[in-house]
């Protein structure tokens, strides 16, 4: 029995590279090691694990976020909260792809599902950076790296399920994640303006003298802003400041996110049945796919640790080195890989269950280890050739962005990821500083 988990993996890996969805690739891999361990018993294995996903209460707070999302973008709250930067940035160098950046962060903290983020913002931001002749590989390297913000910037649906399965506080989590995933953004946003100002044929040629901004009077990009920008900013602020503050839990956050939506909607005169059923629409589809992948994780993760995992994981750990930075670096080069095959949720659902012992035992804080886990997860997210984001973005891509373009245009921004990482991995603070300031308080 000690090589059945090594031929679950292997299997897992196969049915994924054969095209079979990752949801249905867990659940068969499952149910075949289920029923070699437990015969006619395995089903019930495996029911108490949809059990127990279905009764988790911090999972009921994912399709409340997305639905959020679902609502802003529906309602042209997205395109409006776009043109606000657009106007806010339009002076500096690459001030729509800063535009665009902004714009991810945002919605990032409006839906926090990756893909969502960066198709909603990239139908927006492609077609105005190719007009102002933006070229292809700094367009795709920003949209698919604003739309990976979604994994680190609260609230992100990974930091929800992590926390589940963890056993730790989603606030705490997304208080670590926020500083991560502000300098995240801000350098970002600091190659991008570095690199449109060289790359311009001049320095002074900003998107404010190729556009119509410069025309506009004060009093209507105070107008813009204000419309377009602080409703829907403030409605976020309030959502993470109630759940980081302890006043309210992540359902509860969720739930006033939504109702701020609504109200945002009808406010903007955007209400419709026909947007309200397309959001809904959305939200089912999304939180659909993202439940049965859940559900299929954990059923592989507890047939996986009965196996054997958790020990083979520990040697494998244990093998590769005895000092605490040794056991953290094997960890996350095991997450990086498997990034490169499998989604992040299958990711965390197969990962943190067997991690989890192992930062507790060589005493990791495991809030930090998080965050770095995290950053890990949407670098993998974001690297060639099998990066998922630029998968997201040839969907909705013009016919004249090549694949090579888009693996170009990421890899500065990948590069970035590692820098945050190691500003995480040598300064802990930065991750820990907030949720401890939170608990003091609160």
């Amino acid at each position: 029995m000690e090589i059945l988990p090594f031929l679950m993996f292997l299997f897992l890996f196969g049915f994924i590279l054969l095209g079979l969805p990752v949801a249905f690739s867990l659940t068969l891999v499952a149910a075949g090691a289920g029923y070699i361990l437990f015969q006619d018993m395995f089903l019930m294995q495996l029911y108490r694990q949809v059990v127990k996903v279905s009764s988790d209460f911090i999972l009921a707070s994912i399709p409340l976020f997305i639905l959020m999302g679902a609502i802003l973008e529906r309602a042209g709250i997205a395109m409006r909260l776009f043109n606000a930067f657009q106007t806010l940035t339009a002076r500096l160098p690459g001030g729509v792809g800063v535009a665009s950046l902004a714009m991810c962060g945002v919605f990032a903290a409006a839906t926090g599902v990756v893909g969502a983020v960066e198709i909603v913002v990239g139908i927006m931001a492609i077609p105005a950076m190719q007009k102002l002749k933006y070229n292809n590989s700094l367009i795709a390297g920003t949209v698919c790296a604003g739309g990976s913000l979604g994994t680190i910037i609260p609230p992100s649906v990974i930091a929800i399920v992590y926390a589940a399965l963890a056993q730790m506080s989603v606030g705490q989590l997304f208080a670590a994640a926020m500083f991560p995933g502000l300098i995240m953004l801000g350098l970002f946003i600091l190659y991008i303006m570095i690199y449109s100002y060289f790359q311009s044929s001049s320095s002074k040629n900003t998107d404010a003298q190729k556009t119509d901004t410069v025309h506009k009077t004060t009093w209507e990009l105070i107008k813009i802003v204000s419309v377009g920008l602080l409703p829907a900013t403030f409605l976020i602020i309030t959502v993470l400041g109630s759940l980081l503050a302890g006043i309210a839990s992540p359902t509860e956050a969720a739930a006033v996110g939504v109702g701020g939506a609504f109200l945002l909607m009808f406010a903007y005169g955007e209400f419709s049945i026909k947007k309200l059923i397309d959001a809904l629409d959305t939200t089912i589809r999304i939180t659909a796919m993202i439940m049965l992948i859940v559900v299929a994780g954990t059923m592989f993760t507890g047939i996986f640790i009965v196996a054997g995992g958790a020990s083979m994981v520990r040697e494998l750990v244990s093998f590769m080195g005895d000092e605490t930075w040794q056991v953290i670096l094997v960890m996350l080069v095991i997450v990086f890989i498997i990034g490169f095959v499998m989604d992040w949720i299958s990711i965390v659902l197969i990962c943190v269950p067997i991690f989890m012992p192992i930062v507790r035992s060589f005493g990791i804080d495991p809030i930090w280890f998080a965050v770095m886990m995290m950053v890990v997860i949407q670098t993998s997210y974001l690297t060639p050739p099998m990066a998922p984001s630029i998968f997201y973005l040839k969907s909705i891509a013009p016919k004249d962005m090549t694949y090579g373009q888009m693996c170009r245009g990421v890899i500065p921004f990948v590069i970035i990821q590692f820098i945050v990482l190691i500003i995480v991995a040598a300064f802990p603070l930065v991750a820990t500083w907030l949720p401890g300031q939170l608990s003091a308080k609160f």
